[in-house]
């Protein structure tokens, strides 16, 4: 289905989030439960493309059908060797095995996942890559309703002095104190990301991906000095290792689609207990269903370890179930029912594109 953003978004080298295509995934069991999946690719953002997951599920039904749900490493194991890579497809359905386990355990996944360590998550707000002085104000109006971390989205114009521009005037709409840090998404060259770095160094920045490697990521973070996040770069054991070992990873995005679902994020979020960096959990992009998901793993992580997670679903129309949790002063927390803890609107989704049974 279509989900449409509020305001177009625009990220670095010309790529806009306006209207895009989620995939919702419903796995029957022939026990009468049923477990949700989403998952919802950025054009031209990471290896993925909606119209690739009905192929993918296609092919991994001789493994799905009939197998048993319940546990879901132990069948994503089953899945990960009939298919290898196509991890965003997988991803929409292990956060369905997700759901049918909760439900039979009658507990919000928080509880599967570690048990619940945070009340409330804190969130960051997004900015999208438009004229310096507009994003200000959009921080700004985030800030008075309680946002305290925000993303500036870089590099839409290719101009790194504008980029100057937006980061300082981000800073001091917002004020000293409050996270706020220049995403790229990887698409700026070592040279122009270091002139940035090194022009704000003095307004508390932090850089998100600036460059298209871990080892461009690390020398930009070298000569500027400033703290970085590493996004699409991170997606499994041996990226996080390496972007460790390079001293670039003070924060991390770890996301759902990007890793392969829940199964593959949880083992990646113990591995950042262990190395250090704060974590950003979420997702590409996406509703409900997503957004229900990454909450229930950010609620489960030790709270002096999470930076922030993304309400996805605030960000986008339609919402798919208007009784999951929004943005409450900077804070969100996950749903409370069991597994996932969301019901989308079947007259919203309509009519199935495709059955595989």
């Amino acid at each position: 289905m279509p989900l449409t953003s509020y305001v177009p978004y625009h990220m670095a080298d010309k790529k806009t989030c306006d209207t895009v295509t989620s995939i919702l995934l419903r796995v029957d069991t022939s026990e009468g439960i049923s477990g949700w999946g989403e998952v919802c690719p950025i054009p031209h953002y990471l290896p993925a493309y909606a119209e690739g997951v009905r192929p993918a599920l296609e092919y991994l039904a001789p493994v799905i059908i009939g197998a048993d749900p319940i546990g879901p490493e132990a069948l994503m194991s089953r899945v990960d060797s009939w298919l290898q890579g196509h991890a965003y497809a997988k991803s929409a359905l292990d956060l369905a095995l997700w759901d049918i386990t909760g439900k039979v355990a009658k507990l919000p996944l928080y509880a599967l996942l570690g048990g619940r360590q945070m009340a409330r998550i804190p969130l960051y707000h997004s900015i999208t890559c438009i004229a310096p002085d507009e994003m200000a104000v959009i921080a700004r109006e985030a800030q008075a309703d309680g946002m305290t971390q925000f993303q500036v989205k870089l590099g839409a114009d290719i101009n790194w002095e504008a980029d100057v521009a937006r980061l300082r005037l981000v800073r001091e709409a917002v004020g000293m104190g409050p996270l706020v840090y220049g995403d790229w998404n990887c698409a700026a060259s070592r040279l122009d990301a270091t002139r940035v770095g090194k022009a704000v160094a003095a307004y508390d920045i932090m850089l998100e991906q600036p460059c298209a490697t871990l080892e461009e990521c690390a020398a930009v973070r070298a000569a500027t000095g400033l703290p970085m996040k590493i996004d699409e770069n991170a997606h499994d054991t041996a990226s996080l290792l390496r972007a460790y070992d390079l001293g670039c990873m003070d924060a991390v995005a770890l996301k759902l689609s990007k890793s392969g679902g829940l199964s593959a994020v949880r083992r990646l979020r113990d591995l950042c207990l262990h190395l250090g960096p704060q974590m950003c959990i979420e997702d590409t992009w996406g509703s409900d269903v997503t957004t229900g998901a990454i909450l229930h793993l950010a609620a489960s992580t030790p709270s002096s370890r999470i930076m922030n997670t993304c309400d996805l679903s605030g960000y986008v129309t339609p919402r798919l179930d208007t009784h999951t949790p929004n943005r409450n002063s900077g804070h969100i927390a996950p749903p409370e029912a069991p597994g996932i803890g969301v019901n989308p609107d079947a007259e919203r989704l309509g009519q199935p594109a495709a059955i595989i049974s």
